[in-house]
């Protein structure tokens, strides 16, 4: 039997990035996903780039590692991964108090910009000028993230990785059991987005890593233009995480809701027209739990009816995926404690600006060259 020296758990943005920095640094590295067309949070994804939201030392670093990773990134992987540069609009809602609200960006690496109702409605001519008090405004980065992720797999397999489709039923010491075999390596990453924890605990592994069901419409390529990426300035999500965490043990048994669920009305047009319109998320702490399609899709058209319109009853279709996150907001990466070939390279609050960056630094890392950040951010 071959003998791997990485295996990569999940195809998904986070797994395909690492499986590709890991093999194009000279290790040999299976890449299993468990479906053929992946129902993950990447498919899901708006795509945006937050790289201008670090708010510390760690963070602005790897935001300026990330713009300068994606500069070159469509050249390295020889694919168009649709990366360009659009207005980020976050509206803030009539109630609120729009100088409040811009104070509470104050500490970012770029804090967006202050706007009346009227520049936000000339940037933006699809808002209802009635719901808001105002809006932020900051350059964003966009990409498609299945895209990109196809992009990285592809190259990926180039470097002389493998990759094989079989939903992974174990983790083991010296590699994982699958539907259908049992490979062997020296290592094991686990990038498996909301199905971590439940995929480490199934190998005896307690790990504070945890998920939302995240809740989008999706639409066909619509003639109506959307200017601009919109998300709330008052964003619940991240309240929603850190209330969810503080006691762990009610994420060890299904049919928990640490948290009443939260939506946050936003939106996003791809270049080929289709767009993404949400997001519920809920902290059920079954990865398997379903929810009320029907009731679902009507929330969130009824709320980004209030802010966008035009956009309430555009032909659509429900989606739902897992999210992963942490307690603190940083990823879980580097060997378990006391499994130390097993490794966790999930839970980041903002994959798409924070994987390139940290998967290149992990690949080199483990190849014996010293990395503060991954020193840093790393579980041992």
């Amino acid at each position: 039997m071959k003998t791997y020296d990485w295996i990569v758990v999940g195809g998904g943005i986070t797994g395909a990035t690492l499986a590709y920095e890991l093999a194009k640094t000279g290790f040999a590295v299976l890449l299993l996903e468990q479906e053929e067309t992946p129902h993950n949070a990447t498919r899901y994804s708006y795509g945006g780039l937050a790289y201008w939201s670090g708010t510390t030392p760690l963070t602005r670093q790897l935001c300026e590692d990330a713009i300068a990773r994606y500069q070159i990134l469509p050249q390295e992987l020889d694919a168009d991964i649709e990366f360009r540069e659009l207005d980020l609009l976050l509206t803030i809602p009539s109630s609120r108090d729009p100088e409040k609200t811009a104070a509470s960006y104050a500490n970012f690496a770029i804090p967006p910009r202050l706007l009346t109702v009227t520049e936000a409605c000339e940037l933006e001519p699809l808002l209802n000028r009635d719901a808001i008090s105002g809006a932020l405004t900051v350059k964003h980065g966009h990409i498609h993230p299945e895209k990109t992720t196809q992009a990285y797999i592809q190259a990926f397999l180039r470097a002389g990785g493998e990759m094989q489709i079989a939903q992974v039923l174990q983790i083991l010491p010296t590699g994982v059991k699958t539907t259908t075999a049992t490979f062997s390596s020296v290592n094991v990453a686990i990038c498996a987005g909301g199905l971590s924890r439940e995929l480490l605990k199934s190998a005896g592994i307690a790990i504070k890593i945890y998920f939302t069901h995240a809740e989008i419409i999706k639409t066909p390529p619509v003639d109506l233009r959307l200017n601009t990426l919109v998300m709330p300035a008052n964003l619940q999500r991240f309240q929603l995480e850190a209330q969810s965490t503080q006691v762990d043990e009610l994420w060890n048994e299904p049919g928990n809701q640490p948290v009443s669920p939260i939506l946050d009305a936003g939106a996003i047009q791809f270049q080929d027209g289709s767009l993404r319109l949400g997001q519920i998320s809920r902290t059920l702490t079954d990865p398997h739990a379903e929810v009320n399609s029907q009731e679902s899709e009507q929330w969130l058209r009824d709320s980004i009816g209030k802010v966008l319109p035009a956009l309430a009853n555009l032909p659509g279709t429900w989606h739902h995926c897992l999210v992963a996150f942490s307690a603190n907001s940083l990823p879980l990466i580097g060997a378990i404690p006391e499994f130390s070939s097993i490794h966790i390279f999930s839970g980041f609050s903002n994959p798409l600006v924070l994987v390139p960056p940290l998967a290149q630094r992990f690949a080199k890392f483990v190849s014996g060259k010293e990395d503060e950040i991954i020193a840093q951010l790393s579980m041992s």
